[in-house]
């Protein structure tokens, strides 16, 4: 058994790479050789533990690139594996070996890699598309046990406490709101309060009670933004008391609605990529409203605004005149602290609607608030950002 200093030690010449050496001593077991061989090949400098110059570990070949694959999925979590890939696609142009299929097989599907995925979708060759499919919807379906069950009971609840009514039966008596509409009546000799009027929850889920337009920034830098609201896209469109509309956009807009029973379809129907027409974006969803007042907008961008800034300003603040609930989603990803642009969004502040990034374990207590008519900016001063 090593001791602590032993242990610290060995850590420290892990993260350090063969440089360390000759001060920290060298490795002692086999697997402690495979791990350093595996970190050195991403993040390293070489074979020589005095080389100074970095230079890239796996070469080009797919099947040496394979065993690295494998080799840290044996020796890491999950969590440091999705990491390491996401590295080594980023540092060393491992892009195009994604196009393989049989090293695509071997990666550990995540949100990132999904995105990467779908910037390729149109090079991407025939051989390489069902177990790019295969990829994309292995995430898909651990997002939706995810988010799916929090989702249709938060979204459930703000839709009846909506759909209140004012003859309820004695199970749909709301009676925290019927005791507070009721106060004026309470009879101190008696200690309680005599209900002249009793709020309860609507139950009829037949009919179409909310709207709900997603409008999705499909710009690059907001692939894992694009996944996650996809799969809630779809969870949404599954629920007969929203009529739910998808649109993502660049500098083009594209309609996505059809596709919302399948959100792998709905992510194949992306190209992430390219420039941000927000304007234009928000042209084509004012066409999509039917009944403003009953009308949840959620714009999900990083509000870098290639269009006509006046115009996109000009056109959330008359969907907010018309009685449409505006949201602004800045990201909707668990990457942290997302980069945008900072003045347009104070001037949407300036509107009355604050932008935030949300993660997706929050997102369907955000919608619960807007769908119940809630305030969306105290909500996201306590909740934006976190987990």
């Amino acid at each position: 058994m090593n001791s602590p200093g032993e242990n610290s030690s060995r850590r420290w010449r892990l993260v350090l790479g063969a440089a360390a050496e000759p001060e920290l001593g060298g490795l002692g077991g086999a697997d402690d050789v495979a791990v350093d061989r595996a970190l050195g090949a991403l993040y390293n400098t070489g074979d020589e533990p005095t080389s100074g110059k970095r230079s890239a570990g796996l070469g080009d070949s797919a099947p040496r690139v394979a065993r690295w694959l494998g080799d840290i999925r044996t020796y890491f979590p999950s969590s440091v594996v999705e990491v390491m890939q996401r590295d080594a696609i980023d540092r060393l142009q491992l892009t195009e070996l994604l196009l393989e299929p049989e090293l695509l097989a071997a990666v550990e599907p995540d949100v990132h890699l999904v995105g990467t995925l779908l910037s390729l979708n149109r090079v991407m060759p025939e051989t390489t598309k069902a177990t790019a499919r295969t990829v994309v919807e292995r995430v898909v379906r651990e997002i939706e046990q995810r988010i799916a069950t929090h989702t249709r009971t938060a979204v459930s609840g703000a839709l009846n406490r909506a759909a209140r009514i004012s003859r309820p039966r004695a199970r749909d008596i709301d009676w925290d709101r019927t005791i507070r509409k009721n106060l004026a009546n309470y009879l101190p000799e008696h200690r309680t309060v005599v209900p002249e009027r009793l709020v309860g929850y609507g139950r009829n889920t037949q009919a179409v009670r909310r709207d709900v337009v997603l409008a999705i920034d499909q710009s690059g830098s907001m692939a894992a933004s694009v996944v996650y609201a996809s799969v809630f896209g779809a969870v949404l469109a599954s629920m007969r008391a929203l009529r739910t509309s998808l649109v993502v956009f660049d500098t083009e807009v594209v309609d996505l609605t059809d596709l919302l029973t399948d959100p792998v379809d709905v992510l194949f129907g992306t190209q992430l990529g390219g420039g941000t027409d927000i304007n234009r974006a928000l042209a084509y969803c004012q066409t999509l409203i039917a009944r403003p007042a009953d009308t949840l907008f959620v714009l999900i961008s990083d509000l870098y605004e290639g269009g006509i800034r006046a115009e996109m300003l000009r056109r959330v603040h008359a969907m907010r005149e018309s009685g449409v609930q505006v949201v602004v989603l800045l990201a909707l990803s668990d990457d942290g602290a997302p980069a945008f642009d900072h003045d347009n969004a104070a001037a949407l502040a300036a509107l009355g609607v604050p932008a935030f990034a949300c993660t997706p374990d929050r997102f369907p207590d955000l919608l619960a608030v807007a769908l119940d008519r809630g305030d969306v900016r105290s909500w996201a001063d306590v909740n934006a950002g976190k987990p």
